[in-house]
C-alpha cells in the first residue's frame, strides 16, 4: 500500500490549503480514512476522517466550520480543505486508511496504513 501526499506548506493566518492523499494497493472504496496531525513535542491527534460507506464526516471540535474532508474514489483520494487557518494548525499531516470495511475512529492505532507525512506550517 502506498499513500502520497500533494499539498501543504507555508500559508498565512486566515489563508487557506488543500491537502490531498492518494491511496494505492487497495480497494479504496472499502476503506475509511483519516487525517491526523502532529505538532512537535505532541501526541498525534485525529482532525478528521470519512468513512467508506456513506462517506459521513466528522471532526474535531477545534477545526469544525473551518475544515472539509472529502473523497473521490475514481481517484482513489482523500481531500482535507482547510480554511481560515491559525497558527495552532500548524503540524505535520498524515492521512491513514483504515482496515477493510472499518469505521471511523480517533485512535492513529485503528488506522493500518499511513504515509510520511506532509508539513502545514501557518505564519502569524
Amino acid at each position: 500500500v502506498q499513500v502520497v501526499y500533494s499539498g501543504g506548506g507555508l500559508v498565512q493566518t486566515g489563508g487557506s490549503l488543500r491537502l490531498a492523499c492518494t491511496v494505492s494497493g487497495l480497494t479504496f472504496e472499502n476503506h475509511a480514512v483519516g487525517w491526523f496531525r502532529q505538532a512537535p513535542g505532541k501526541a498525534r491527534e485525529g482532525v478528521s476522517c470519512i468513512s467508506w460507506s456513506v462517506h459521513a464526516t466528522y471532526y474535531t471540535n477545534s477545526v469544525k466550520g473551518r475544515f472539509t474532508v472529502s473523497r473521490d474514489n475514481a481517484k482513489n483520494t482523500v481531500y482535507l480543505q482547510m480554511n481560515n487557518v491559525k497558527p495552532e494548525d500548524t503540524a505535520m499531516y498524515y492521512c491513514a486508511a483504515g482496515p477493510d470495511g472499518g469505521e471511523c475512529s480517533w485512535y492513529p492505532d485503528d488506522f493500518a496504513y499511513w504515509g510520511q507525512g506532509t508539513q502545514v506550517t501557518v505564519s502569524s
